[in-house]
């Protein structure tokens, strides 16, 4: 048998081996996928009328979910850049985690497109050559092309790192370095051109902004490294794969000065919609004040903004944010305050109100929010498995030896 082929043989025996708690929690993650696959298959028998979206309001759940979760893809090179460009040794060893993460998170992305198109049938015209991109004019088909490479990216600097750890060897630097360089600038490349979309919509006041770009890569510079935080917590605990201090601490000051650019980002936006007062102020007004008699999304927006506040509070304090209970507060905080603010706080009232006028509240369907956990379900559930079979390699429990055969003193090796 090859080097190769035991590599993967090797890998695959990991993930399918485990304690309890990791055929437990898999097997949770499968009810919601199977939640998720349900609710898709109303969907795809009966169209789009399941969902609560209308011409109105054509992007719901599914792109809100796409557009935060594409910052945590980015999430990764939050610890590619003090793990080569600063040389902090300590980043290096959990540099693989942020690379399988952003795996994860891609396909999370791939899958909420997927499943907003009304004709999935239809994905192959985002495939380069095959289908009718439009590119380069359509900012679409520039979204396809970063994220898919994006992944690719991701799938080879692990892997390759992998495979000659397995093997013993010491990796190339040419065979690798050259990508984690890229995907530095990859990293930031694939918000930007998703901030893009929104911003070069002109008759969409509520994203024709400069500072969107840069509100999506500060709030997704803080949220992606919140979710590592507490990752490395759970991996720490239920493996005997250990994380130095360095490495929290690291971590814990990007998150801190993220969050205080975020929110001179979202205050410098406030600012702007309602000094000016005027009509095109009108979806800031229905997110943040109500319009009209209409105010869905009042509460929520302002819960996230409370909620980033803490998380901005206690992470800015050196003294609050030093122990780990309250670093995980503010990172569950920032994670869901982002999560509004960047998802359905931004999404929805972009389309309030419509072109005529009118105003059309839009909540999630049951059968929408079904198909959304069920593709949070996938990405865990990729990652785990990520996760299981690459630690071990990585730990050097798991190591390549040759094949040997032992032959019988007497007789021959057949007998």
């Amino acid at each position: 048998m090859s080097i190769y082929l035991q590599f993967w043989k090797a890998m695959i025996r990991q993930v399918l081996i485990g304690p309890r708690i990791y055929y437990v929690w898999l097997g949770f993650l499968g009810v919601l996928m199977l939640i998720g696959a349900s609710g898709y298959y109303y969907q795809c028998r009966d169209g789009l009328i399941v969902t609560n979206m209308s011409d109105q309001v054509s992007w719901g759940a599914y792109i809100a979910n796409f557009t935060y979760i594409v910052g945590l893809a980015a999430a990764a090179v939050m610890l590619v850049i003090p793990a080569y460009v600063y040389k902090i040794k300590p980043m290096k060893e959990v540099m693989l985690i942020g690379e399988l993460f952003a795996i994860s998170a891609i396909v999370m992305c791939l899958l909420f497109v997927t499943v907003d198109m009304g004709r999935p049938d239809r994905f192959w015209h985002l495939i380069p050559k095959l289908g009718r991109m439009n590119w380069p004019v359509s900012m679409l088909s520039w979204d396809v092309i970063v994220l898919n490479v994006y992944l690719l990216i991701n799938l080879h600097i692990p892997g390759y790192l992998l495979y000659k750890k397995y093997r013993g060897q010491p990796p190339t630097e040419a065979y690798y370095m050259p990508f984690v360089i890229i995907s530095v600038f990859w990293a930031v490349s694939i918000h930007t051109v998703t901030a893009f979309l929104y911003a070069g919509l002109g008759g969409k006041p509520f994203w024709n902004s400069a500072v969107i770009a840069p509100r999506f890569l500060a709030s997704a510079f803080a949220v992606g490294p919140s979710f590592i935080l507490l990752i490395l917590q759970v991996i720490e605990k239920y493996s005997s794969f250990k994380v130095e201090h360095e490495v929290y601490r690291v971590l814990k000051r990007i998150i801190a000065i993220t969050l205080i650019i975020n929110m001179f980002l979202l205050a410098s936006e406030i600012f702007k919609e309602f000094y000016t007062d005027s009509a095109h102020s009108a979806s800031a007004k229905y997110l943040f004040t109500g319009l009209d008699g209409y105010h869905l999304l009042v509460p929520f927006i302002w819960v996230a903004i409370a909620l980033n506040v803490i998380a901005t509070v206690i992470y800015a304090s050196p003294q609050w944010s030093r122990g780990m209970r309250n670093a995980n507060i503010a990172s569950v905080c920032a994670i869901v305050g982002i999560w509004i603010e960047k998802g359905m706080g931004l999404i929805i009232p972009g389309f309030i109100p419509s072109p005529l006028g009118t105003i059309v509240e839009y909540s999630p369907s049951l059968v929408e929010l079904a198909v959304c956990l069920g593709i949070w379900a996938t990405g865990f559930f990729v990652f785990t498995l990520l996760l299981k079979a690459a630690l071990p390699i990585e730990m050097g429990t798991v190591r390549y030896r040759e094949e040997t055969f032992d032959f019988p003193r007497s007789g021959t090796p057949w007998s």
